[in-house]
Formats: structure tokens, C-alpha cells, sequence
């Protein structure tokens, strides 16, 4: 199976393709999404986030939170107390929500090649 680097987004502007490495998050507000690129730029794009979680999670996003969805390869730190915390490549930090710990660990350990 090929594995391609980009997505076509629909913006005010027409459709836009986008290189998903070039992604570092994307974050729910409402029925849009706003991605956070490495470059520091933004886009607010009409799509609800379970449409990116759907194309982006063969490409190593998993979803932290029920308005985030991280890059791992835009992950520097998580830290695996009793909560989990994690900061991105561009400062940013967030707590994994409780109910997807479990899928961010194994996500982790699975992409990191980590053993228990």
C-alpha cells in the first residue's frame, strides 16, 4: 500500500494541498479545524476533527484530547506520571485526556518502538 504525504483541504479559497509533515496539530473549535503548521502559520478549515483524525492516523497523528489531534513526530517530551503530559516541538504543552491515555501509550510505544 502507498502512503501519501498530503491531503487536499478544502479552504475560502478553494481546495489547498498540504504536506501532513508539515503539521504539527490540529485542534477542534466547533465544526472547524485549525491546524498549527512548523512554519508558525495557521488554517482554519470547515471540516469537524474526525475527519482529519480519519486521514491523518496512518501518518503517526493520534488524538490526545477531544479537540486535539498531535504529530508524533512533532513530540519532544511526554511525561508518564500519573498524568500524562506531553510538549510539542514548538513549545506548546497538553495533558492526554484520561480516556485516550491508553491509545497515546500504545501510539507511543508502537511509533518509538519502546518495550514494556
Amino acid at each position: 500500500m502507498q502512503e501519501f504525504n498530503n491531503i487536499l483541504v478544502p479552504t475560502d479559497k478553494g481546495m489547498q494541498v498540504i504536506n501532513v509533515h508539515s503539521i504539527i496539530r490540529v485542534q477542534s473549535i466547533s465544526n472547524y479545524s485549525k491546524l498549527f503548521f512548523q512554519n508558525g502559520k495557521t488554517l482554519v478549515v470547515a471540516k469537524v476533527l474526525r475527519w482529519f483524525e480519519e486521514r491523518l492516523t496512518t501518518h503517526r497523528f493520534v488524538r490526545i484530547h477531544r479537540t486535539h489531534l498531535v504529530n508524533f513526530e512533532c513530540l519532544r517530551t511526554y511525561n508518564d506520571s500519573n498524568t500524562v503530559e506531553i510538549e510539542l516541538t514548538n513549545g506548546e504543552r497538553f495533558t492526554v485526556a484520561r480516556r485516550k491515555r491508553s491509545i497515546f501509550l500504545q501510539s507511543a510505544t508502537k511509533y518509538f518502538h519502546l518495550q514494556d
